[in-house]
């Protein structure tokens, strides 16, 4: 069974660097053909994938927010990392990691962890 456990911290100051690791049990984020994302909420709003990086590493980033995002990995360790720079108070919200899965033509989020709240204020 795949497990996905968000860390860092929750509470970062404006135009500070964001910084959040998911860690990955049960599963390697190089297998084929998984795709990790992430996903955030802020408060009283819907969910907003912010990117992902595919098991052979290629990055994907919402054009929203990809001058500002950066997602990395490091495969020795089944982790990989969000980087979201310039932050803004806006960017307050519960941020998610999750594994989307293509099934029957389309990406399916099969696993989440259970998301951490960061709070952007001074």
């Amino acid at each position: 069974q795949v497990q996905l456990q968000e860390s860092g911290p929750g509470l970062v100051k404006p135009s500070q660097t964001l910084s959040l690791t998911c860690t990955v049990s049960g599963g390697s984020i190089t297998t084929n053909y998984y795709y990790w994302s992430w996903i955030r909420q802020p408060p009283g709003k819907g969910l907003e994938w912010m990117g992902a990086i595919g098991y052979s590493g290629s990055t994907y980033y919402s054009p929203s927010l990809k001058s500002r995002t950066s997602i990395s990995r490091d495969t020795s360790k089944d982790q990989f990392t969000l980087q979201l720079s310039s932050v803004i108070p806006e960017d307050t919200a519960v941020y998610y990691c999750a594994r989307v899965t293509v099934v029957a033509g389309w990406g399916e989020y099969d696993y989440w962890g259970q998301g951490t709240q960061v709070t952007v204020s001074s």
